[in-house]
């Protein structure tokens, strides 16, 4: 590539994307004086949606700009949290990302997610269509263009997964009013109106019980509660919200 050179920098939160030797300060990287911003930034590794303000010679520009020689470019990440266009905050979780999604609608997230895996395109369109954020870990499909809104998962641990997503967007929890198995709203019922769902044990044992208005599914506070109320509680206390 012959064209205009420009000297780039990252925020260190970016360093994850970049080579080695881009990481710690300016390189110089030569263009091919038609490629915009955003294509030099994916280029060298970052995707956008990791991007956050882009600024050449201390002025904000966007990934539209056309890099000119001498330039000097810093690729910020975002701040937190990050807002995004529109309402309501929606996420789109792809196939490994199952434990994540469970964790979200715990906490009353509207988390879609499919456990089958429909490639990168049908998920970007679901992103599109949806107006949904589509949190993943494969950097190919946060490059689609087709995406509404994308954040890269960094942690391979759920507790940690679940802790970036919350710091990153505040979505506002309400827990215990959403479906884990299928993202449905839950609606408090009566004990007789669920009976025929429920073993002779769980109905001697709970009267409280919960049932989602979309995949009918049953819930009550059984012997995995303590574990999950942990994951509430420690949400609520780092992020707030309401205690349902």
């Amino acid at each position: 590539m012959n064209g205009p050179e420009i000297h780039i920098s990252f925020a260190p939160e970016l360093d994850l994307f970049v080579p080695a030797s881009r990481r710690g300060g300016r390189t110089t990287v030569v263009t091919d004086g038609a490629s915009t911003l955003g294509h030099v930034v994916e280029s060298l590794g970052v995707p956008l949606t990791e991007a956050g303000t882009l600024r050449v010679d201390g002025h904000a520009v966007a990934t539209s700009h056309i890099p000119a020689d001498g330039e000097h470019v810093e690729v910020l990440g975002h701040e937190r949290p990050q807002p995004v266009p529109g309402a309501p905050l929606r996420f789109l979780l792809d196939v490994h990302l199952g434990t994540l999604a469970r964790r979200l609608r715990l906490l009353g997230v509207d988390a879609a997610y499919e456990s089958e895996d429909i490639g990168d395109a049908a998920l970007a369109a679901w992103s599109a269509k949806g107006r949904r954020v589509m949190l993943s870990r494969d950097r190919g499909l946060l490059r689609r263009r087709e995406l509404w809104a994308g954040a890269y998962v960094y942690s391979d641990r759920p507790d940690d997964q679940l802790r970036d997503v919350l710091e990153r967007f505040a979505p506002p929890l309400a827990p215990w009013t959403r479906c884990t198995a299928c993202n449905g709203e839950l609606a408090h019922t009566d004990k007789d109106a669920v009976r025929e769902h429920l073993e002779q044990g769980t109905q001697r044992t709970y009267d409280v019980f919960a049932q989602c208005t979309a995949c009918r599914r049953v819930y009550w506070r059984g012997a995995h509660h303590a574990r999950l109320e942990a994951i509430v509680e420690s949400a609520l206390r780092e992020f707030g919200g309401a205690a349902a």
